[in-house]
Parts: structure tokens; C-alpha cells; sequence
């Protein structure tokens, strides 16, 4: 258990000294939630973002295919990365086992690229660690591209498949992506009512999955993103442009994972570390516009919530 810790502590810095000695210390076996904890605050942007992300671009209509349509569409869904998540107090969360030699706050994984430098410190030797907290991509949005496919089934009902095999996201971000979503018309089980209604009602709901293999100071960690929709989503066609808004529950878990092979200042770890984030629960909203040639479409919208997204689409539909 004490080299779990010193695991984990290391994922987080970009470099590792100790006061008046050359030997590994002893981490207590009480500060491990603690040190999960700051790879949470660290990393818990990017879980968040990636969930809103994958929750969002799954429809650009109420009305599902008739029986055997389909539709094939690329969609690019920016997550807007509040200033809230670019940063968070150490102090108020590890006071008494880390602490900041210079500032309160430290850098989340979006956040600046300045490290923070801290102190770890272990009472049971008497002694205090230094180390680096690494700074973020400093960016203000992480994109999110998709494809993803439709087709029409009974009952005026859809599913959809989403896709991307695994891509490179510069040198330090490689991502995978599978999802599946269903809608399903609302208005054909109101007799009467529902056919006099100039506009259409469905419910909808999707599942993503997100692997992302990611570089930080020459070591690789994993984020697994499992992301859940429901929405009811309505939307109005005419001549060539389509409107549709919607108003749903997102729901995501990030589990993080990393292997231990590594050295870092001649120290070899050998454990492997894994820790599941709190979980993303809120609502969302969106509105967005269509617009349709023949059977080619684009598409753009924007998602309210903690995480705000702006998506584009562009593809062909066909019934």
C-alpha cells in the first residue's frame, strides 16, 4: 500500500526531490485517499468535458427515419471549458498532507502550464517530500469528433451507432469511441391529438464509451469515460431548415487507470494504480437548426450545462 502512493504521486509531478536524504520515504497508508483525491481534482475537468462531449450531437431531429432511411453524419462536438475547472484550492481539500509552497490553487489538466510546486508531508518520518504539481494544456475547449449512423426500424422508431477508431490527438492524446442510441416517436401514441400536431416529439436516449490513452510528463495513463443520455427532443421542418431544441439527464463515470513500468529518477515502480471519479450527473439543454439540400444536411446546436457544447455536423440523410 505505501508504494501505491508513491505511484500515484508520481503520475502527478514532473519531477520528485526529498529533504536531507537519497532514500525512497515511507508514504502512509492513510494519506492513499488523499493522494486519489488530487489526481481527481487534477484530472476531473477532463472526465467532465468528455462526458458532456459524448452526450451531446446524438440527434438533429424529432422525427425518426421511416422504416429502412438512414443517415450518415461526422460531428464535432467542442466542449467549452468553464474557468471554474482551469484550476482548484489544495488547501481546502489536502491541508495537512500536501500543501503548496507558493500558491493555494493548483493547475487542473486544462488549466495553466505553470507547475505548482508542493510538499508532502509524512509525519511518521519526520520528514517532508517535495514534488511538482504539472501544469494543464492551458486550452479553452476540448473537441470531440464522431461519425455516426442511423437507420430506420419500426414503430417510428431509430438507432444510432457512433464510431471513431483509435485517433491521435497531437503526440500526447490517443482516444477510441463507441456509442449507441435509440429515438422513438411520441406523437403516434396520442390517436387524434398527436397526428393534429404540426411538428414532432421523440424520445431519445444514447450510450458512449470513451478510451483515452493520454501522455503526461512521459508517462501514460488511461481514462475510460462511460456517458448516458434520455432526452425528449421536438422539432419543427420547414421549406429546407429543420429547428429542434431538447431538454434531458446526463449521467458519466470516468474510471483512471496507469501501468507501473516506468522509471522516474532511476526509481522503478511496479504497481498499477486504478481510481473511479465521482460521477457527472445534471441536466441539459439545447437548441438547434438543420439545414437540408436533397439528401445532404448540416447541422449546428449548442448544449447548456456545467460544460457547454457547441456542435457542427455535416452528412446525408435519406427518409
Amino acid at each position: 500500500m505505501k508504494k501505491i502512493l508513491s505511484y500515484i504521486c508520481c503520475i502527478m509531478i514532473a519531477s520528485l526531490s526529498y529533504a536531507q536524504t537519497s532514500q525512497t520515504p515511507s508514504i502512509l497508508e492513510a494519506d492513499i485517499i488523499q493522494a486519489e483525491k488530487l489526481i481527481e481534482a487534477y484530472f476531473s475537468p477532463m472526465a467532465k468535458s468528455f462526458g458532456t462531449g459524448l452526450n451531446s450531437g446524438w440527434y438533429n431531429t424529432a422525427k425518426p427515419h421511416n422504416l429502412g432511411g438512414f443517415d450518415i453524419t461526422f460531428t464535432l462536438n467542442t466542449v467549452i471549458i468553464p474557468e471554474a475547472a482551469r484550476s482548484f484550492i489544495i488547501m481546502n481539500e489536502f491541508e495537512g498532507v500536501f500543501t503548496s509552497d507558493t500558491d493555494p490553487s493548483g493547475s487542473t489538466i486544462y488549466g495553466s502550464s505553470d507547475v505548482t510546486p508542493m510538499v508532502y508531508a509524512n509525519s511518521a518520518e519526520n520528514i517532508d517530500v517535495d514534488f511538482k504539481m504539472p501544469g494543464g494544456f492551458n486550452i479553452p475547449a476540448m473537441p470531440l469528433p464522431m461519425i455516426q449512423a442511423g437507420v430506420g426500424l419500426i414503430k417510428n422508431t431509430a438507432i444510432d451507432i457512433r464510431y471513431m477508431p483509435m485517433l491521435n490527438v497531437g503526440d500526447d492524446i490517443k482516444v477510441k469511441l463507441f456509442g449507441a442510441g435509440l429515438k422513438h416517436d411520441l406523437f403516434q401514441w396520442i390517436p387524434g391529438i398527436g397526428d393534429a400536431i404540426p411538428m414532432s416529439l421523440s424520445l431519445q436516449a444514447g450510450y458512449t464509451s470513451l478510451n483515452t490513452d493520454l501522455k503526461i510528463y512521459d508517462q501514460r495513463v488511461d481514462l475510460n469515460t462511460k456517458a448516458t443520455t434520455i432526452n425528449i427532443i421536438a422539432s419543427k421542418k420547414i421549406l429546407m431548415f429543420t429547428g429542434y431544441a431538447g431538454i434531458g439527464y446526463n449521467s458519466s463515470t470516468t474510471t483512471f487507470s496507469a501501468d507501473a513500468n516506468f522509471n522516474l529518477d532511476g526509481i522503478k515502480f511496479e504497481e498499477r494504480i486504478e481510481a473511479k471519479f465521482e460521477s457527472i450527473n445534471d441536466l441539459r439543454t439545447n437548441i438547434g437548426l438543420r439545414f437540408n439540400i436533397a439528401i445532404a444536411t448540416i447541422q449546428a446546436d449548442y448544449t447548456f450545462s456545467k460544460y457547454p457544447t457547441a456542435t457542427l455536423g455535416m452528412g446525408i440523410s435519406l427518409r
